[in-house]
């Protein structure tokens, strides 16, 4: 791990290539394990004020269910995580000619949300995790990505790299550039 600011970097960010794949995994992350999407405190309000200009880009049954019972709820570890149907679809997953994408994203390209989607979402395949007064960024490594690492491996992307947008979003201009130079100086290493 690598300490930056108030972050714990894993060197995985560094060392192994990623660049998402869609055409190959149809966007499983959204529809395979066993809870919905992490989410921190502050994204549910501004999902709920969003939530009316989303709702015409979900799925029918999808958006019954939210309408029901909520969009969001605690896994059994206490933390916040999206609904999913049956066990296994994010609510806000929606089936587009057999590649699922988010609804919630699909509003913000849309113009209709100032809400791009959960920071967990976007910097998928990283998870953070607070360690001490530190977040812990890990490189999640799940077999439903491999095409992702084939085509990182293929196109010479470091996972950073990959995911320059979200954690400019997550930690500011200034941190991602700090954390170019760490990585510069690492490979010479």
């Amino acid at each position: 791990m690598i300490v930056h600011e108030n972050t714990l970097i894993s060197l995985d960010l560094l060392e192994n290539e990623f660049v998402c794949n869609l055409s190959k995994c149809k966007g499983a992350c959204c529809v395979e394990g066993e809870y919905g999407a992490p989410l921190l405190d502050e994204e549910i309000p501004l999902i709920e004020e969003n939530l009316e200009a989303i709702k015409p880009f979900m799925a029918p049954k999808a958006l019954k269910a939210v309408e029901k019972n909520g969009f969001y709820e605690a896994d059994p570890d206490g933390d916040l995580v999206t609904k999913c149907m049956s066990g296994r679809d994010c609510v806000f997953a929606i089936n587009q000619d057999g590649v699922y994408k988010c609804a919630m994203e699909n509003a913000y390209e849309a113009g209709k949300t100032n809400f791009k989607k959960p920071i967990s979402c976007h910097l998928y395949p990283i998870r953070i995790a607070q360690v001490g007064d530190y977040e812990a960024l890990n490189y999640s490594q799940w077999d439903i990505c491999d095409d992702a690492c084939s085509l990182g491996k293929q196109l010479q992307v470091p996972v950073y790299k990959f995911l320059k947008a979200p954690l400019i979003r997550k930690y500011g201009e200034n941190w991602y550039k700090e954390l170019e130079f760490i990585a510069s100086e690492f490979s010479k290493s």
